[in-house]
């Protein structure tokens, strides 16, 4: 079975139903049938719950967390040794914090990222990138 990291940027487009919308719901129905394990940190969970109550309010990011506990992706949380890859990673690459997470379980996954968010350019050969 093939290992995927989603980033919150890919959510927030699924969301949102913006361009790429598509290529992440092609990727849930495929877990949903076994075909794919999807991860993501839970720092990255926070990421679209914040932004979604900063744009669409406190009702829909509300919403928008029991939609997400339907969905077939696996919650990753945070601990020493994670926060330890993440701080390698931030030190060495002008990325955000956030994307650090992403990018550490990518590393850690060997497998690659799904994201729209350009910044994960800057790691080059690093993390692989299935842009959205």
């Amino acid at each position: 079975m093939k290992n995927l990291i989603l980033d919150s940027h890919a959510l927030l487009t699924y969301f949102e139903d913006e361009r790429g919308a598509e290529k992440v719901q092609s990727l849930l129905e495929q877990a949903e049938k076994g075909k794919v394990a999807i991860f993501m940190s839970i720092v990255n969970w926070g990421e679209v719950y914040y932004s979604l109550r900063r744009t669409k309010g406190a009702e829909r990011a509300e919403e928008s967390l029991l939609v997400i506990e339907q969905l077939p992706i696996s919650f990753v949380e945070v601990d020493k040794d994670v926060m330890y890859k993440v701080a390698q990673l931030k030190a060495h690459h002008p990325i955000a914090l956030g994307d650090c997470f992403a990018a550490a379980l990518a590393v850690e996954h060997r497998c690659p990222v799904m994201t729209g968010d350009r910044e994960f350019e800057k790691l080059g050969k690093l993390v692989t990138v299935e842009w959205l």
